[in-house]
């Protein structure tokens, strides 16, 4: 601040009171760009008017309970104003830490939906999108574009099980076409450079279809970690998904691969990629019954057997996104009803999602759980 600033606000002082110092100090702070001080100023307006010491203006320690709402009312509304000058002016990570305080994210939310993923990406703007979940389809799109694949999925990984599944639907799909692309593209040149010219846009399916020495000498053309992972985040696609039958044919793909790099996965996807492609295609209707009975099979009789109960609840988990609820019950009540919840199933939440108390409350009762009988017992009609 220039010395004739200070001389001013001791004139002021002098000539019109310390109401009119704060708010030249405040319009001085705001013309000069100095939006940190700016809050603080702001919040040492408020203080002056309530009567209140002015050397700690964001402090509410020194603020008596009766005027404790008023003042925390000023501070929101000084943050959303703060936050709002340094999101214009491109101060996206000191803006988040305004909106953050104050709980109103949807302000950068809204400015990183609208930043080009290919040329407006930043570090910080991929932390606060992905890593602190604001955005994380956007700011995996941005990382895509600045870290490639390889970081993307990395990242992904970390974060996956936080999103919310429409946000888990959408980062796979991303992903999906990401490595379909790659695959496909490396496959039809590898196809030109062997056969010559290959018929353009087909699918990495009609691509490998009868070309058993693309895959000879344990070949392969992509990164096999990151099919892996992708096909596994492909889990969380729907049938309505565009990039579902490109996560079936990388899952088709993988199937094909040398054995050393087809990883096993925990049951029911022991087989990792077959099973993949069949949960996929059951998700997609796709030989619905077949792809079923595929899982089904995977189920023997010892109910206390733990491989025995993560079929199950890969099973149910399947059935029930299909809204097979009936099946689903049966299985859960047979192979489910007595795992603890550290499993991440809890057959309390599917009785309750599917409005079968009743059979929670017999469940309960044969397993002697007094509380849960009793709970279910009266929800039931």
């Amino acid at each position: 601040m220039a010395t004739d600033s200070y001389t001013e606000l001791e004139e002021l002082k002098t000539q019109q009171g310390p109401a009119a110092v704060l708010q030249k100090l405040a319009e001085t702070l705001r013309e000069n760009a100095q939006f940190h001080q700016l809050f603080d100023a702001l919040l040492m307006q408020k203080k002056h008017s309530l009567g209140l010491p002015l050397l700690r203006p964001t402090s509410f320690d020194d603020v008596p309970p009766d005027k404790r709402d008023d003042f925390e009312a000023t501070y929101v509304a000084a943050a959303r104003q703060v936050g709002q000058l340094l999101l214009d002016d491109k101060q996206l990570g000191q803006a988040w830490m305004y909106m953050r305080t104050i709980r109103e994210p949807e302000v950068i939310k809204a400015a990183i939906e609208k930043l080009d993923s290919k040329n407006e990406y930043s570090e910080e703007a991929i932390d606060i999108a992905l890593y602190q979940g604001i955005a994380p389809v956007k700011g995996l799109e941005m990382m895509l574009n600045s870290h490639g694949t390889c970081s993307s999925i990395t990242a992904l990984d970390q974060q996956f099980q936080r999103l919310e599944p429409a946000a888990r639907t959408q980062c796979a799909a991303l992903l999906v076409k990401r490595l379909y692309d790659d695959v496909a593209q490396t496959i039809q040149h590898e196809v030109e450079r062997k056969q010559g010219l290959a018929a353009p846009g087909q699918s990495l399916r009609e691509l490998i279809a009868g070309r058993d020495w693309l895959f000879a000498d344990a070949n392969y053309h992509i990164d096999v970690s990151h099919l892996h992972s992708v096909v596994r985040f492909a889990r969380s696609l729907t049938a309505e998904t565009p990039e579902l039958p490109l996560a079936i044919q990388l899952a088709e793909y993988g199937s094909r691969l040398a054995e050393q790099y087809q990883y096993a996965g925990d049951p029911p996807f022991e087989d990792f990629y077959p099973a993949h492609a069949q949960y996929l295609k059951a998700i997609g209707n796709i030989n619905q019954d077949a792809a079923l009975s595929y899982f089904r099979e995977k189920l023997r009789p010892d109910v206390n057997d733990p491989e025995n109960q993560l079929v199950a609840i890969g099973l149910v988990e399947l059935l029930t996104r299909l809204g097979r609820m009936d099946e689903a019950l049966d299985i859960a009540a047979k192979y489910l009803s007595q795992s603890s919840e550290q499993t991440g199933f809890s057959f309390a939440d599917l009785c309750a999602d599917a409005g079968r108390f009743d059979l929670l409350s017999q469940v309960s009762k044969d397993k002697g759980d007094l509380l849960t009988f009793t709970a279910a017992m009266l929800q039931t009609k």
